[in-house]
């Protein structure tokens, strides 16, 4: 029987195994080594009730990477919204920053690796909804809906895709620096809807 995700008892229980999996992180600094069952033991429910909530570990892993992001987002962008470049530059900075920091608990070896596009397509979709949404309001009469789309599915995976790509090497260029240049690519991006 699926869960009513706007019941408060089920927003709780999210909440709680979601809150339990954060203290277990902080002590094991890697997402991988956490089970199910370190999860429902450290909320005191048991696992049938983490089965109601979630699918598996991986949807349970995807929920709780969005929920980051979109924390995250909303520190940093107001309203959650793209205003302007400005406000663009902010969101492409919050994905490079949001990825260093949750490097840390993602020891890459061959095993965990099979994670990481479930993170990725979460950010993904993030980042595609906010584009959309801003394109959508700014986009120039003469842009099409396939146009204002296609625009927003390719900046959402390339500003992804480079600050992945960026998290996982020696980072020999700074944060700062790669902001900079993928705002460039970006923008040229953006000549066709705006």
């Amino acid at each position: 029987m699926p869960v009513n995700q706007n019941d408060p008892r089920v927003k709780r229980t999210r909440q709680l195994l979601i809150q339990s999996f954060m203290e277990l992180l902080e002590q094991k600094k890697n997402i991988y080594s956490i089970s199910v069952q370190d999860i429902t033991d450290r909320a005191t429910v048991n696992r049938a009730t983490f089965y109601a909530h979630f699918e598996d570990k991986y949807a349970f892993l995807e929920c709780w990477m969005r929920e980051k992001f979109q924390r995250k987002l909303e520190e940093t962008l107001p309203n959650c919204s793209i205003t302007n470049m400005s406000s663009l530059r902010t969101l492409i900075l919050t994905v490079f920053d949001f990825l260093a920091r949750t490097r840390q608990y993602m020891t890459r070896t061959p095993a965990n690796s099979q994670y990481e596009p479930l993170f990725e397509i979460a950010m993904q979709k993030e980042l595609y909804g906010l584009l959309f949404r801003w394109l959508s309001e700014e986009s120039s009469a003469s842009a099409s809906q396939e146009i204002v789309e296609t625009t927003a599915l390719v900046i959402s995976w390339g500003i992804l895709g480079t600050a992945v790509q960026w998290s996982r090497s020696s980072q020999s260029r700074t944060k700062e620096a790669m902001v900079r240049d993928v705002l460039e690519v970006v923008a040229a991006g953006l000549a066709p809807v705006m």
